[in-house]
């Protein structure tokens, strides 16, 4: 905390009673809405793409990221909330601290949560931190810690840290420094975001570089994966090789982005959830129809696009009127 935050906190002792708060109870005597279930595990499954048989048939057990699940209050919202933790999230409104994001959390898993089990949990505010300036705005983080239990016995415990801030103020553009996103030049445009490229996706994208889209296989059941991982959520195998997608895929699902913005990127614009005819999924953009003409089947082809001097990355075009050929013998 720099020395003029310490000095604001300090003049209105807005600090001192925020701490207050810390050690009291955020939740009491929470009860789950259900008891953890088959077809959750199998939706959450679904979603995930992780197909380990330990969440399968009679002996399943939930995964245990799903700790959080089982306890989220859904869209009628959250019941168990204690006055306390109401208390201080008002005085933070108040402090014109009105706007909030979640920043991270943390999961520690003590025994596996079975369908059948009953869930309750307590919470209690961890911490209030001191004054912090970020890009969004000047804020507290406020970190809660759950304690989940199955039949009354610890489960887990659940750490979630929220910001609530007073939004930055953002410096006016001069009138006549202002574009239409159409009218500015490539050059001027700020570069696309870097893909994080580690041991575990290397390949994937020196794939990306030789215009050819890699899919993991794992060398002990022939499960296909996507996106690239270390180990087969199926079999738990190290070993793996790989195949080429053939490039032919549909739109299983997709979101129009239309905010926040990002000064590389010109919203609206679709991004879809791609179902290769291998049977894997990933996330990429639609291209070659307007946003707003993207549906749930739509076929679609791979291709891909030089974005910047140094960035290439596969896109899926649209394809409206039956097969379309691949990519050009220039392109591969």
């Amino acid at each position: 905390m720099s020395g003029e935050e310490r000095a604001h906190d300090a003049r209105d002792g807005l600090y001192d009673r925020l701490r207050a708060y810390e050690g009291k109870p955020a939740a009491i005597a929470g009860r789950g809405k259900d008891p953890v279930n088959l077809p959750m595990i199998r939706h959450w499954c679904e979603a995930m793409g992780d197909a380990h048989p330990a969440y399968r048939g009679p002996d399943a057990v939930a995964p245990p990221t799903m700790l959080q699940a089982w306890t989220m209050g859904g869209l009628s919202g959250h019941q168990d909330r204690s006055e306390a933790y109401g208390e201080l999230l008002g005085l933070l409104d108040g402090a014109g601290y009105t706007s909030v994001v979640a920043t991270d959390c943390e999961q520690e898993y003590l025994r596996p949560l079975r369908p059948g089990d009953e869930i309750t949990f307590d919470a209690v505010v961890e911490s209030v931190s001191p004054r912090k300036t970020t890009k969004l705005g000047t804020g507290h983080f406020v970190t809660t810690r759950m304690d989940v239990r199955a039949g009354g016995e610890l489960a887990g415990t659940h750490r979630f840290r929220i910001l609530k801030y007073a939004p930055a103020a953002r410096p006016a553009k001069p009138a006549e420094a202002v574009k239409p996103a159409e009218a500015v030049e490539p050059a001027e445009r700020p570069r696309r975001p870097r893909p994080v490229v580690n041991r575990d996706n290397a390949g994937f994208w020196e794939g990306v570089a030789a215009h050819r889209l890699l899919i993991q296989r794992c060398a002990a059941c022939g499960t296909l994966r996507f996106p690239w991982l270390p180990g087969c959520n199926d079999c738990g195998a190290g070993e793996w090789d790989t195949v080429e997608a053939g490039g032919e895929g549909t739109v299983h699902s997709y979101v129009v982005m239309h905010h926040p913005p990002f000064p590389a990127f010109d919203p609206p614009y679709a991004v879809g959830l791609i179902e290769l005819a291998e049977g894997v999924r990933m996330i990429s953009n639609v291209v070659g129809v307007p946003y707003d003409k993207v549906r749930i089947g739509m076929p679609v082809r791979l291709e891909f696009q030089r974005v910047d001097e140094e960035l290439e990355l596969p896109v899926f075009r649209a394809v409206e009127d039956g097969p379309a050929a691949g990519p050009g013998e220039g392109e591969r």
